[in-house]
Formats: C-alpha cells, structure tokens, sequence
C-alpha cells in the first residue's frame, strides 16, 4: 500500500443544505483513486482531524462558509488565518477548522501544508439538497482541488470523467 501524502477532507453535513459541498466534494474525489491521497469526511470531531492530516505534506479542507456580503457559489482557495478573519462556522461542526489547527501545533499533529477550498453557502438550514449555485460550483471546487493535489504530482490514474 502506498503511504499517503496528501488528504483531502470535504467538512459538512449532508442534512444541512449547501454544508453538504464537503461530503459532496470528498464522494466525487473518491471515484478518481488518486494515488498517495487519503479522501475523508469530517464531521466536527476534532480528535479525528488530527488524525487525518497528522504528517502528510498536503491538507486540503473543503467547507462551506458564510460570508458577509455573500456571494452563494463562489469558490476560493485560502488559508486558515484568512478564513478566520472573513467568515463565520457554518454551525454544524463542534470545532471549526480555526479552532482545531492550534491544537494540532500544541501537539505536533500538522500536514506540513494546509489549504482550505472555502466554498460561500447560500443555506444552511436542516434540510437535504444544496442550492443551486452551491451545487453548480461542484466541478470547480474538484478542479481546484485536483490542481493543488498537481503541485505534489499527484493525480488520479485515469482522467476524470465529466458527470
């Protein structure tokens, strides 16, 4: 088995409408096998995060957040300082990102990179089902993704199918 060195991690819910961009982006990543990538949901617990991204050269997180003003589908590769500055936890996880990569650095449970793919939500309420901006921006987001998996050379073995 190859050790990976990458993970991606979709962050979100499914029954919270666009928090589902996350889990939606990990599913869609899955189907491509890349090779020395681990794909991952996550859900809040901040221990399992750790475990994750814990000594792999590349984390990249994908999440929904809420920006104000918003713009409802717009996609943006940032970092974690940044994020933390402009955007305020959808409210479904336990601990958002920002709070748990300090406690990664205490422990020493870090990727040596962190990207976050910050995707704007337009609903976050119970529900099923993104908005349609949301949902539309899901091949974007897979392709920023995918271009930051590049940098390190890895990519999945067969070229991803449009669906």
């Amino acid at each position: 088995m190859i050790e990976p060195r990458a993970v991606v991690i979709g962050v979100g819910n499914d029954y919270r409408r666009d928090d589902g961009i996350g889990p939606a982006v990990a599913r869609r990543l899955e189907s491509l096998h890349i090779p020395a990538v681990t794909v991952a949901r996550w859900d809040g617990d901040p221990t399992g995060l750790l475990d994750l991204w814990a000594d792999v050269e590349l984390a990249v997180v994908v999440d929904a957040v809420r920006c104000d003003p918003s713009d409802p589908g717009r996609v943006w590769r940032t970092t974690v300082e940044v994020l933390r500055g402009c955007a305020r936890a959808t409210g479904s996880h336990a601990l958002g990102i920002p709070d748990v990569l300090p406690l990664g650095r205490v422990l020493g449970r870090v990727p040596a990179e962190l990207v976050v793919v910050a995707v704007e939500a337009q609903s976050l309420d119970l529900g099923v089902g993104m908005s349609g901006p949301v949902a539309a921006a899901i091949p974007d987001v897979v392709a920023v993704v995918l271009s930051e998996l590049a940098r390190l050379g890895l990519r999945p073995s067969e070229p991803a199918l449009p669906e």
